[in-house]
């Protein structure tokens, strides 16, 4: 056998061994590759999901539990049987109705099984009173679940065969002040266009689904999965997440994976995620927990869509031509233009793999590996760019809803989530530093009068002057909330005795003074209390709250302070 053949059987085996353990090296690297930016792309998918899904539910969540609030649901909810009552209910849940999304309410009461609804054609105007609810009726039978086990809120996917319609429903339970439950009140988003817009995005290899706290199929793209009125089936005839994984273990994996969340105890915006096969393919799937709704968020990325190996193929060929060249070439060369750059690329994709996008410039050879390193850097690049982009957009949603969860639609003056929060940062900087701080709680004065007599429509308007004059009266520190219905509550800080007494003077004067300009007539009366270190908001919001029932009963249009024992009357600033 000549050198020559023993040469070039030789390089012939080299290269076969060279090229196998390129292969293995490859698909080692690039599935490893995939797999990291397959995991930071799921987090990402999946809080940009959540908080999608959010932004949807809480606006309507947020104004069901207003109309179940509501005074006058609430009055009718006692005495069902008064038309007067029924009649300005019909209103106040008309009313409501402009304001959801989808246009749409139900109330359903608790003592005679009275059911009413009304949908964006206002096709039931006079006629909002649909049926009665029957407990041996399968079909009810949510309704009566919902009562028994108590749960102020719920989220259901169930069709109505009364009304033929499917939705998404929101059930909010009414209940008196006595806590007694009177009925349930909500709205629905129909199923099709709210599984369209949130879940069926249409992006190729991203499956979004929601189950609710037990893994029942709540939204998913295949209506023919979804376990509608999940409320009223026992375990185990549920359609459950389970039912999207053929293999046993996939299964287990998901169910531990929402076990997991659970006994975590909720954490908001944690995510898990695991490798599963559906349909034959292998999927990413993270889980989300989402307390607000008590619903978990699954998104399954087919990363062989997303981004397919193949896309990595060049490598490959840099690889093969680097055996090559190694067998042509002196240990010089090699590394100078072989090694380094490989070196030096192989610590950029470290790097990325530990999420560090702020590469150094890599060096480019003329050759297949300064190609690949162009190609990487861009990679890289547009890798950081959309990871920042969905990261941007799920920071601009959060504090959207941060902002419109703490801000009251109609005054634009805090709600009550606000006014909670700024209280639990008084009490503490009251008992750190040793100072009090003042507290003003406003009631217009005969409100329910106004809106009986002119509407709600105005009454809406005057709630809004008041709170406009409510600004104009305060410092520019101090803060102020609508607390629910016609009440205010003002928080003043610093304050003492003095400054309780004139600010309050001064609000309650502007208020009358400016609305007597305006023809119509309006006066509030005030309770104000000067918090001391160490009392609790039980004991603030009671002492503010006994001054104002003193402002209403010697007269109205007065303050009142919890120090005082004689109603001010005084009028002058």
């Amino acid at each position: 056998m000549s050198l020559k053949t023993r040469i070039l059987g030789l390089a012939t085996a080299l290269i076969l061994v060279a090229s196998f353990a390129t292969w293995v090296a490859y698909r080692a690297l690039s599935e490893d590759i995939i797999e990291r930016w397959g995991q930071q792309v799921a987090e990402i998918q999946v809080r940009y999901d959540s908080a999608r899904l959010l932004q949807s539910l809480e606006r309507e969540i947020g104004l069901a539990r207003q109309m179940a609030d509501s005074s006058t649901l609430i009055q009718w909810a006692q005495s069902p049987d008064d038309p007067a009552l029924e009649a300005a209910a019909i209103r106040q849940m008309e009313s409501f109705r402009a304001n959801f999304h989808d246009n749409s309410y139900f109330v359903a009461l608790r003592s005679n099984g009275h059911y009413y609804f009304n949908n964006a054609s206002n096709e039931f105007a006079g006629d909002q009173f649909r049926y009665v609810l029957d407990r041996q009726d399968p079909d009810d039978a949510w309704f009566f679940q919902l009562i028994e086990e108590g749960r102020d809120f719920h989220l259901n996917v169930n069709p109505d065969t009364e009304l033929g319609v499917t939705k998404l429903w929101i059930d909010v339970l009414m209940r008196g002040s006595d806590g007694e439950i009177l009925g349930m009140v909500g709205t629905g988003l129909e199923l099709d266009s709210f599984l369209q817009d949130i879940v069926d995005i249409g992006q190729d290899g991203i499956t979004t689904l929601f189950v609710d706290y037990n893994g029942a199929i709540q939204l998913y793209r295949d209506r023919n999965y979804i376990d509608f009125a999940s409320i009223i089936k026992p375990e185990g005839q549920k359609n459950t997440v389970d039912l999207l994984f053929d293999d046993p273990d996939d299964q287990k994996k998901v169910l531990g994976m929402l076990q997991m969340l659970k006994n975590s105890g909720g954490e908001q915006g944690k995510v898990t995620s695991s490798f599963v096969t559906v349909d034959g393919r292998k999927h990413l799937a993270g889980v989300a927990y989402l307390p607000a709704i008590g619903w978990f968020e699954i998104t399954l990325l087919d990363l062989e869509t997303l981004l397919p190996v193949s896309y990595l193929w060049p490598l490959v060929a840099v690889f093969l031509a680097t055996l090559l060249v190694t067998l042509l070439l002196f240990h010089l060369l090699i590394s100078r233009r072989v090694l380094n750059p490989v070196m030096a690329l192989e610590e950029a994709v470290k790097q990325v793999r530990q999420g560090n996008f702020r590469l150094p410039s890599l060096p480019k050879p003329n050759n297949e590996i300064g190609r690949l390193s162009s190609h990487f850097e861009q990679m890289a690049a547009a890798l950081k760019d959309s990871t920042e982009d969905l990261q941007g957009q799920v920071d601009e949603r959060t504090r959207d809803l941060h902002r419109l969860a703490r801000r009251d639609p109609l005054t634009e003056l805090g709600n009550r989530r606000a006014l909670d929060e700024l209280f639990a940062g008084e009490i503490e900087r009251a008992q750190r530093e040793g100072n009090g701080f003042g507290v003003l709680w406003l009631d217009i004065d005969h409100f329910k009068t106004i809106n009986d007599e002119q509407g709600h429509q105005s009454g809406d308007a005057i709630l809004c002057d008041v709170a406009h004059w409510l600004r104009a009266s305060l410092r520019p520190y101090d803060q102020a909330g609508r607390w629910g219905g016609d009440e205010f509550v003002v928080i003043l800080s610093p304050c003492d005795s003095h400054t309780l007494a004139h600010i309050g003077q001064r609000v309650r004067s502007h208020v009358e003074t400016q609305s007597q300009a305006m023809g119509m007539p309006v006066t509030i009366s005030v309770g104000g209390h000067l918090a001391r270190p160490g009392e609790t908001l039980d004991e603030i919001l009671r002492q503010a709250d006994q001054a104002l029932y003193q402002a209403k009963q010697s007269g109205r249009n007065r303050l009142v302070t919890s120090d005082q024992e004689v109603p001010d009357t005084e009028t002058s600033e």
